[in-house]
């Protein structure tokens, strides 16, 4: 199958282009500099210029495939849906996947599934009109298809990286927000770039929790991470306040209790998530 893809330049791209060509699928991607060129043909796709505002050349790229795969990060939901738009106008009746978040069902109370209602945070509740307007293609011939993926970790870990490790190798521990019993939802790269590649012959207008069935407490994340920096597992609580004035509105994301299961998508689509211990892996860097 023949295949464009946006984000391809970013670890979860790079992850998803190597699964779809190993798999023996023919892949586009779309690259913004000769930086994100080189990344996307050293992954295995062909590069096509552009970025997420050129509308005219997402549709073009995604009339010249058979199936398009949303990975790029919009910097407003005005921009995400006229991107969106302007692909699933390109594919007509292929697959259209687009990338959602878990983070928008809120605190879960449990472990929940797809259905369970949106309570999303300042961050991301832009996200609901867009995916809103994504599905609704379905009505029209199109085949949209949604993947809501947890918090990842392996590869470049970049979140978790990025708000947890750096600061806490500066400072001799790794944070967590509050008492740290708030649950994440994770899942490995490897794994999400697999559930990529098993959504394509998905139904039309189906969602998708891209999580590894397991849901370790932000304090336990921390202490493995802290065991990976060779800081001896040392860890320290921040009240909501100070993650807030350090990391900025993501904050309220990281202090969400969120228990989320990926049955639907082992049932339907036949993916099986591989890494099932995160605290292993993420103690072991």
């Amino acid at each position: 199958m023949k295949i464009f893809l946006t984000g391809g330049s970013g670890y979860i791209g790079r992850a998803t282009i190597g699964e779809l060509v190993r798999l023996g699928h023919t892949v586009e991607a779309l690259a913004r500099s000769d930086r994100a060129e080189a990344a996307v043909a050293a992954a295995g796709a062909t590069a096509v210029r552009g970025g997420l505002t050129d509308l005219d050349v997402l549709g073009q790229a995604a009339a010249r495939a058979e199936a398009v795969i949303h990975l790029a990060q919009a910097t407003s939901g005005e921009e995400d849906l006229a991107a969106a738009t302007a692909m699933q106008d390109g594919v007509g009746g292929g697959t259209y996947v687009h990338t959602g978040g878990s983070w928008v069902y809120g605190d879960t109370d449990g472990v929940r599934d797809e259905r369970a209602p949106w309570n999303p945070p300042a961050i991301v509740a832009w996200r609901e009109p867009v995916e809103d307007a994504v599905l609704a293609r379905a009505a029209d011939g199109g085949r949209p298809v949604i993947v809501r993926p947890g918090l990842l970790y392996g590869g470049d870990n970049r979140l978790i990286d990025i708000f947890f490790v750096q600061p806490g190798k500066e400072t001799g521990a790794i944070p967590y927000l509050g008492d740290g019993t708030n649950h994440w939802a994770l899942i490995h790269l490897d794994d999400l770039a697999r559930l990529y590649a098993a959504a394509l012959p998905a139904p039309a207008g189906s969602v998708y929790l891209g999580v590894g069935g397991v849901n370790p407490t932000a304090k336990e994340v921390a202490e493995a991470c802290a065991h990976a920096a060779g800081l001896d597992g040392k860890t320290v609580s921040l009240s909501l306040e100070q993650a807030r004035q350090q990391m900025g509105p993501i904050a309220d994301a990281f202090a969400l209790d969120q228990q989320l299961t990926s049955a639907k998508a082992q049932r339907e689509l036949g993916w099986t998530p591989v890494h099932t211990d995160p605290l292993a892996e993420l103690a072991a860097g």
